[in-house]
């Protein structure tokens, strides 16, 4: 395992448990025994050690146990054009035991159109030597080595899976045949991509056991009533909808009255509905139903029966779609491989790109194919399309491989580990949409000797000159920025003398990137991510023009991207990991109408959304709904599961050991600013804080570690037994509300007082690690005997903890609407005076330079002791209220708020959105032609539309959207505006800037700014600071027709210089 970089903490450690499993996959029986045997046929590595800290957000999708499957698996990848690479990229980067390369032939310049580990040296090697070592840096801890020799059948039984991406259907069928009968099965994936089409076929076997077929945590319920009756009809708390479905199997825990269903036997529902469902079982004989209990649907493994190709040929079954657009695509698509294939062993090549006579060859081919094929017979052969297919057969275009390689990457880690629903089993694809809008001529495409020809070959020279001249505004340089870059600088995007690709982030390169973001190496830890993606990427291709610059995208670096850089833009494409950012940059792309190409990862799951100027709507006009959160009352009081649980202790954590010691160091700085600012707030909150800053300084200051260890374990008795018996000291567990329904009913859980005991390892952890980072913030020394539990078990046992007595005179919030915890008083002022009294002789007891530290959250140093804090304070609260615990990887999801990531979805997302920019740059597609695309990798889902336009406002004969602007040059005074807008037949009643008002017609006194030019009024109203940069303001005009409707107009650009 690799150190970790993080410096923060003055103790560190390194640990590693592999012993639990936060992964949601259950087989049983002989449903998983396809996969324990591939990995006894692997030599299982379930010892190996995972590497948390750098394959943290893969965890968070795949979980311990596909990534131990993983581990042992040996990989065969053949054919190591553009698609063998990124196929290959991806496993590497996922951390297969092994990867071989198998290419017998050798690099040729039309190869840099799509493998970005070649470079014009390696021009005459053999395509897998020359990329064995690139390949290998991007994870030493995976096998990566080369074959150069015919392929044999014998070769093929020291894998686990093997995937062809440029074979001879023959040979694919002689090998797949032999894998399928293999034992055990070998897993055979064939791929192509030729020019915009493409084609996987996988045969994992005929039976593979698939141990989760969507990855999903399993779904549950809080219940809260069951009958007794045949048939049971099970109701559930509002809290959440039930996600059930009909013909699920669920079970049931912690049901009090009717205990017969704890027996953890799994029972079949219907009828599911967003609370209730009904029990396929009779309940008239069970005991009554009182309260309680938990209802969690059951994962069940799923056996498929995989064809081998010589079968599915002839009898596909049901093809995966991706776009219902193109219903009758993929049995043309499926005869067009099938043609080509025998062109190829006929002619001894592929189609030459505008040829007409090789075109119409391969017509004839498909055409004899398909009139023998019975059942399948396609009704109507597409000859326009098949032309097209025949036109780039040869080329392997980027963007395709990026899309492929991540759907085959994915394949192959299915094969691996039965995790997720293997793709059954053709899936084909096209983008004909992307060829250029005009016609090309044939002179156009012919090679050029350049390592654009194969792209040249499908889209044309000029179009070529169109991606060299492109200016790109590229936002984000993390694992989406990192691919984009990649294929880029492939497709020659930005690489002409009139081209610039301009490429921002504010971020650095942290180890748990490297498991995706594939430009950075782990010597760059550290490093600006923008500066070594550039510099990466122009590896790729010298000719690339690239910028990298470290600003975040925002209103306050509107000096740096200005209105000149914003005019000057061809597109900009996202690579962004916020909403907010991504709002931002799309209002700039909406004003300076700028096309935005748009993409997310969740996962396994991608999306993709185009944002083209008056074409389409903009990312803002629609929004997910906010995810819910859980009232203040129930995290603080009331948690039932562990989200709640470590909600609150990452609130403790970061108001313990960040807010309050720079609380005090504010206070410290400036103490007369500090205590006038406190007293003029004079409420709840000032008091609060003042409260926590004495009590840090006065009665819970710490000299040494025994101090911190005394107020670790006094944190324990306080949070976990003190608070507790406080709580059902107010609401006893037969107390009542209002209306006398029991109070402690579902979904509340009633809790109960932990007893410490250094014999329990969780709870001196828990309190060690809590006093080792209370020291951080003292600057005090950690003694070596902290490392010795039976000398940090005495240290702890010998504290003395007071006896606790419950208050009557307690208030525990339980009105889920509170928005804080804290209730103002009368006397808040008195008391905030008499604080800082006593903050003030605390003061003159400090050194003058006497300051805490901090501590920042930081989630992905495992050496930090941050986790175990974490961990320990929301398993030991779980502990109270009988909510199942976690371990410290599952509780560094969510604390953390990891999004999950892989490479495989990133890949697929950008080679799609790619696929778009083609559209974008040629300039003449209508909006028809572009796609939105949802994808599940994991399902596997393909779903892509087109886009929805925009709403159009008509007003006379005109018409505007959302993107249009109106502009008014030379410096205009306010009534020449105002007549400008009543030629159009509009009254504008009232005119804004920002949030200032510059005119209204219900005042009598604007009458007199009517002569004033809007810059000034801007100036002096507004108080508006105009730099200058900045030519134009824009205001915001409220407008009626001639009926006085009011008219919603675009912003009017207001131009002064």
């Amino acid at each position: 395992m690799l150190e970790s970089v993080s410096a923060s903490s003055p103790v560190k450690k390194r640990r590693i448990d592999t012993s639990s499993d936060n992964s949601s996959i259950s087989a049983s029986g002989s449903s998983s025994s396809v996969v324990q045997q591939r990995d006894m046929a692997s030599g299982n590595s379930n010892g190996q050690e995972i590497d948390e800290d750098l394959h943290s957000r893969q965890l968070a999708v795949y979980g311990r146990e596909t990534m131990r499957r993983l581990f042992a698996s040996n990989v065969l990848i053949s054919g190591m054009h553009g698609l063998g690479a990124e196929i290959a990229k991806n496993l590497i980067l996922a951390g297969v035991k092994s990867v071989t390369l198998h290419d017998e032939k050798e690099v040729e310049l039309w190869d840099l159109s799509s493998n970005f580990v070649f470079s014009e040296d390696d021009v005459g090697k053999n395509r897998a030597d020359a990329s064995l070592h690139k390949l290998q840096d991007l994870n030493n801890a995976v096998i990566v080595s080369s074959l150069t020799t015919s392929l044999t059948k014998d070769h093929l039984s020291a894998f686990q899976v093997v995937v062809f991406s440029d074979i001879s259907l023959e040979k694919a069928i002689e090998f797949d045949d032999y894998c399928h009968n293999h034992q055990p099965p070998i897993a055979f994936v064939k791929a192509d991509v030729r020019g915009l089409f493409g084609s996987v076929f996988c045969d994992f076997g005929p039976e593979f056991a698939v141990v989760d077929v969507d990855g999903e945590e399993p779904h549950t319920g809080i219940i809260a009533s069951i009958s007794n009756e045949n048939q049971a009809f099970v109701s559930c708390v509002d809290d959440e909808r039930l996600e059930f479905e009909d013909g699920d199997l669920v079970v049931f825990s912690e049901v009090e009255g009717m205990t017969e269903l704890n027996d953890g036997k799994p029972r079949k529902i219907k009828s599911s509905r967003p609370y209730s469902f009904t029990l396929e079982e009779d309940t008239t004989g069970y005991g009554t139903y009182v309260k309680g209990g938990i209802v969690t649907q059951v994962k069940q493994p799923k056996l498929l029966n995989f064809k081998p190709l010589r079968e599915a040929l002839t009898d596909p079954g049901d093809f995966l779609f991706s776009d219902f657009s193109k219903f009758d695509r993929p049995p043309l698509l499926h005869l067009a491989f099938q043609a080509l294939d025998r062109f190829t062993c006929e002619v001894g090549r592929f189609p030459v790109a505008g040829s007409e006579e090789d075109a119409q060859q391969l017509i004839s081919i498909a055409t004899s194919i398909n009139t023998g094929q019975g059942d399948l017979k396609v009704e109507n052969v597409d000859h326009k399309l098949l032309r097209n297919f025949s036109f780039g057969a040869k080329a392997v275009l980027n963007p395709m491989a990026a899309m492929f390689g991540g759907i085959v990457g994915q394949e192959v880690v299915k094969a691996c580990s039965g995790k997720f629903h293997p793709l059954f089993q053709f899936f084909y694809f096209d983008s004909v949409e992307s060829l250029p809008s005009e016609p090309l001529d044939c002179s156009d495409i012919a090679p050029r000797n350049s390592r654009y020809d194969a792209q040249i070959s499908v889209f044309g020279a000029k179009f070529q000159k169109k991606l060299e001249d492109a200016r790109v505004f590229t936002v984000g340089s993390g694992a989406l920025g990192c691919e984009f870059l990649k294929n880029m600088a492939l497709m020659g995007v930005s690489c002409g003398n009139q081209g610039k690709l301009t490429v921002t982030d504010d971020d650095i390169i942290e180890k748990s990137n490297l498991s995706r973001q594939f430009l950075f190496r782990d010597w760059n830890i550290g490093q600006a991510k923008s500066t070594v993606a550039a510099s990466a990427a122009a590896a790729i291709n010298p000719k690339f023009n690239i910028e990298a610059l470290q600003n975040r995208v925002g209103a306050e670096t509107e000096n740096v991207f200005d209105d000149a850089f914003w005019e000057n833009l061809t597109v900009v494409v996202n690579a962004l990991d916020n909403v907010n950012a991504r709002l931002y940059v799309d209002s700039r792309c909406l004003y300076f109408q700028k096309p935005l190409l748009e993409s997310g990862t969740l996962g396994a799951k991608c999306n993709t959304q185009m944002v083209i100027p008056h074409l389409t709507e903009n990312y803002g006009a629609s929004r997910d709904p906010p995810e819910k959160q859980a009232p203040m009352c129930t995290v603080h009081s009331f948690p039932h599961n562990i989200d709640h649980c470590l909600t609150w202790a990452r609130s403790e954590f970061e108001g313990l050991l960040e807010k309050t010691p720079a609380e005090v160091n504010a206070y410290l700085s400036s103490p007369v600013e500090y205590t006038n600012s406190m007293i003029s707030a004079g409420d709840a909150q000032a008091r609060e804080t003042l409260e926590r800053i004495v009590e840090c300084l006065e009665k819970d200051k710490c000299e040494n570690f025994q101090d911190c260890l005394t107020w670790a374990r006094l944190r324990f008795e306080d949070y976990f037994v003190n608070r507790v018996k406080q709580l059902i000291y107010t609401f006893p567990e037969d107390a009542a509300t209002s209306t006398g329904s029991p109070f402690w009913s579902a979904p509340k859980r009633f809790p109960r007082p932990l007893q410490y005991s250094s014999s329990d390892p969780s709870l001196l952890n828990f309190i060690t690690a809590t006093a080792i980072l209370r020291a951080e913030t003292f600057g005090i020394p950690v003694p070596e005997w902290t490392k010795n539990p039976k000398e940090a078990a005495a240290a702890v046992d010998s504290v003395i903890v007071p006896d606790f007595e419950p208050r009557k005179d307690a208030k525990i919030v339980t009105d889920e609407k509170a928005t804080s915890l804290t209730t103002a008083s009368v006397d808040d002022a008195t008391v905030i005076n008499d604080l800082i009294a006593k903050l003030e002789r605390c003061r003159h007891n400090l050194s003058p330079d006497f300051r805490m530290k901090p501590v920042q959250f930081e989630k992905d140093d495992d050496t930090n002791y941050h986790m175990d804090v974490i961990s320990g304070l929301a398993n030991m609260r779980a502990r109270n209220y009988s909510i199942p615990e976690v371990d410290k990887l599952k509780a560094k999801f969510i604390a953390g708020r990891i999004i999950p990531a892989i490479a495989t979805s990133t890949a697929m997302a950008t080679g799609l959105v790619c696929l778009e920019l083609y559209k974008v740059l040629d300039g003449g597609h209508k909006v028809e032609a572009y796609r939105n695309t949802f994808a599940n990798l994991a399902l596997p889902l393909f779903s892509m539309a087109e886009p929805v336009p925009p709403k159009v406002v008509k007003h006379r004969d005109m018409a505007w959207t959302v993107w249009d602007r109106w502009v008014l040059k030379g410096n205009p005074t306010l009534r020449e505006v105002l007549q400008w807008l009543e030629d159009k037949g509009l009254n504008a009643y009232s005119i804004s800037c920002g949030s200032c008002l510059l005119f209204n017609s219900m005042f009598p006194r604007h009458k007199e700014r009517m002569d004033k030019k809007v810059v000034d009024l801007a100036r002096d109203i507004a108080k508006v600071e105009l730099p200058p940069y900045r030519h134009h303001l824009d205001v915001v005009v409220a407008c009626e027709d001639e009926d006085d409707n009011d008219v919603d107009i675009p912003l009017v650009s207001i131009y002064f210089r």
